[in-house]
């Protein structure tokens, strides 16, 4: 008796113990969410930024090419960018919403939403830091 009473108690010692790291409060988390695939909602593709659309193209290129993602591809008549990130195909729409907003929407190419929240975050990030430098003409 006084054996297995022993036993239970190491058990619930040890038990007690593998648990306790895994609710410990204020620390984060070891895997970040940005760069874990998970199924991204529609809404978390999209932003609207207070600039013309013209400006906010050119941000939207400087910020893809400083996350060194790839450039398939950039029809500036139509406003969109064809880029590549982890081995995957994104199509970025710039539009109008009036004439001092516009809109950026990234969207996958092949229609899954099951990828890395931060390719869009990160894209937007720079923008919000970077949308006060307009571009200039260098001759």
């Amino acid at each position: 008796m006084e054996r297995s009473i022993k036993i239970l108690l190491s058990f619930v010692i040890v038990a007690t113990l593998g648990i306790l790291p895994s609710f410990s409060v204020g620390e984060p988390l070891s895997l970040s969410t940005l760069i874990t695939s998970q199924n991204v909602t529609f809404d978390n593709c999209t932003k609207v930024f207070n600039t013309d659309n013209s400006s906010l193209f050119y941000l939207t290129i400087a910020a893809i090419n400083a996350n060194r993602f790839d450039i398939d591809e950039i029809q500036s008549n139509s406003g969109y960018i064809l880029f590549t990130a982890v081995n995957k195909q994104f199509l970025a729409t710039i539009s109008n919403v009036n004439t001092s907003q516009g809109l950026l929407k990234i969207t996958p190419v092949d229609g899954s939403y099951y990828f890395q929240p931060g390719i869009c975050s990160n894209i937007f990030k720079y923008i919000d830091l970077n949308i006060s430098k307009k571009p200039e003409v260098i001759f």
